[in-house]
């Protein structure tokens, strides 16, 4: 797991009791985020690699692919991971990076998503989780859903209301990738 702050999905993942994997590691780009704490009283081993730390994104990208590596973990899962991955991590770890966004991909990619989307006034919004490409919020589309966005709405209200869905969403398909009930062929995605 791959955090940047509260962590909120990562504790859904975690309090997933069927989710058929086991978290190896979780991997933050900052000390003292609430990502970490969970991961600790969870008992889950955390490492904290400062993004100021490296000299490139290529440089970070490796580090954190070691680490992951060194846990011996399969798939690297993102949960509020504001970094974008270079290459060399991209490429170790082929069609295995998952991530999650707030909005319906490909809309409103990059940061603050949720002030986009009402900056933009539509009327539907949602949570994306899709495969990791060199792109931000690009890569194939893995499950999508849906959220209204209410007339009262402001950002922390519909962040509230994806997170919702956010927190079910993502363990059922880290539950199905891992199982291989998500097949993945030259970037193409087949439900089983």
């Amino acid at each position: 797991m791959l955090v940047s702050g509260s962590g909120s999905n990562l504790q859904a993942l975690i309090d997933t009791p069927d989710l058929g994997a086991e978290i190896r590691v979780v991997v933050a780009d900052r000390p003292g985020i609430k990502a970490l704490d969970r991961a600790q009283q969870a008992g889950i081993p955390t490492t904290v690699l400062p993004w100021e730390e490296y000299g490139s994104r290529s440089q970070f990208s490796s580090a954190v692919a070691d680490v992951v590596d060194d846990a011996g973990a399969n798939v690297m899962v993102l949960a509020g991971f504001m970094r974008i991955l270079a290459t060399e991590a991209i490429n170790r770890f082929p069609n295995r990076i998952l991530n999650i966004h707030p909005s319906l991909l490909p809309a409103f990619p990059g940061a603050n998503a949720v002030a986009q989307a009402l900056a933009h006034g539509v009327k539907v919004t949602g949570v994306t989780i899709h495969l990791v490409d060199e792109k931000v919020d690009h890569g194939p589309i893995i499950a999508q859903r849906a959220v209204p966005v209410l007339p009262d709405d402001d950002v922390a209200a519909l962040h509230a209301r994806i997170q919702v869905q956010e927190h079910d969403l993502y363990p059922r398909v880290v539950r199905a990738f891992v199982s291989g009930e998500i097949d993945v062929v030259d970037r193409d995605l087949a439900w089983r």
